[in-house]
């Protein structure tokens, strides 16, 4: 059997993993209130869960990261999945912050697996001009589930209760498995289902392919790829950039419920608004710089001017929420934001594969990915802290701060060139 247009294929099941995967985390906070005054909870219990969830999130990711470049994307995402669909259904029976916890760990190291997965499975099947856009169809998937997840989760909620709840959602991944090992068989150069047109044009697009016919192929250990002032500059962007999108994905249903007095259904029917920005983001950065690589400009000039347009997006928009006095103009302001963020997040993922070859590509994601979480971490921790009398301004403002970081991060790594020998 032959399949046209493969790799679009592809990116979708990626991208729909990436829907299962924001709905179940974000089951938590939709029904935290509900959840709360049923086990006689608190906000510190909350930061403490989810502080939980993110360290074992920052483990998972280096280790999924070395996972997937040992044994391959397919059965990468495979035990990546079924670890966090398990872990989910599991909060149905968790009765304390002990046993939240436990099961918030298990579900933080199986959903690392597929940010470090679809960098490489972007790598793999994408020509450098196109990866841009594919990481912002990846990336739309994690907005499209933040949209979907608040109603979704509310309507559950409000007929099965929050424990049926998390069983219905941990069925997802169990049910997202079939399609993946029928359709994904193997990288583009051995699918067989692949056309050789397809095959051509996403091997030609390798700089690191048409880079092996002039020296070998540079796959760097570990201590080597942590010489490179290259991967410094993608594990720092990373550090300051994610908490602005874990500042809302953690505690955006927890702001609207004590900053506007919104109960679980107003959550519901509010709380995704800001996720519309978010899609229409990722898909745009992702346009941006490809139609700039289009052009004729550089794979250097695409990606860091993608970068600063998103970072620029954030900032005022950041400093204004602090004072938004309605729901809706805060709903609209944050949906700008996380446009900015996805502009920029995109662009950024794509940075260990334009760097280094597919076979180092999962590693230095998965590193990236794991210093972002270090840094969630420690914001989650301050939230409480900072927003002491249902007072958020100092919230949004530390959000502003990270954004001139993130891209002094970027340009501290220099150009964007493939690194083809050792440091």
């Amino acid at each position: 059997m032959i399949v046209k247009h493969l790799r679009w294929i592809i990116v979708s099941l990626v991208a729909l993993a990436t829907v299962i995967n924001y709905i179940d985390r974000s089951a938590l906070a939709v029904m935290w209130p509900g959840i709360a005054e049923d086990l006689g909870l608190d906000k510190s219990d909350y930061a403490n869960i989810i502080t939980v969830f993110m360290i074992a999130y920052a483990i998972g990711q280096s280790l999924f990261g070395k996972i997937f470049d040992a044994i391959g994307t397919r059965f990468g995402f495979l035990l990546s999945i079924v670890v966090w669909s398990a872990s989910i259904a599991l909060h149905a029976v968790a009765t304390t912050v002990m046993s939240f916890s436990i099961f918030r760990a298990l579900l933080g190291l199986g959903e690392a697996g597929n940010w470090p997965g679809a960098t490489k499975a972007n790598a793999e099947w994408f020509p450098a001009r196109e990866r841009a856009l594919a990481q912002g169809i990846f990336n739309a998937g994690a907005s499209l589930g933040s949209i979907i997840a608040p109603p979704f989760i509310a309507l559950l909620y409000a007929f099965l209760g929050w424990q049926a709840t998390f069983i219905v959602i941990g069925v997802l991944g169990f049910l997202w498995i079939i399609p993946w090992l029928i359709i994904y068989k193997s990288a583009p150069d051995t699918h067989p289902w692949i056309t050789a047109e397809e095959r051509a044009h996403i091997l030609s697009g390798q700089p690191h392919k048409a880079a092996e016919n002039v020296i070998p192929e540079y796959v760097p250990t570990m201590r080597e790829l942590l010489q490179h002032r290259q991967s410094w500059g993608v594990i720092s962007a990373r550090f300051f950039v994610d908490p602005i999108w874990w500042l809302f994905v953690a505690w955006l249903p927890l702001y609207l419920h004590e900053k506007f007095g919104f109960d679980i259904q107003q959550i519901g029917a509010f709380a995704w608004v800001p996720y519309v920005g978010a899609a229409i983001g990722a898909i745009f950065g992702g346009w941006f710089s490809g139609h700039l690589l289009k052009r004729g400009y550089s794979v250097n000039f695409a990606r860091k001017t993608a970068i600063a347009l998103g970072c620029g997006i954030m900032l005022p928009a950041l400093l204004f929420s602090a004072v938004a006095a309605t729901p809706m103009l805060a709903m609209l302001l944050i949906a700008v934001i996380l446009f900015g963020f996805q502009t920029t997040i995109g662009n950024i993922q794509t940075l260990p594969s334009d760097y280094f070859s597919g076979k180092t590509v999962g590693t230095l994601a998965g590193i990236s990915g794991t210093s972002a979480v270090v840094s969630v971490i420690i914001t989650i921790q301050l939230v409480p802290i900072m927003t002491e009398g249902g007072n958020y301004a100092p919230f949004f403002i530390l959000g502003a701060l990270l954004c001139p970081l993130a891209l002094a991060a970027i340009w501290f790594a220099g150009p964007i060139n493939p690194v083809l020998r050792k440091p």
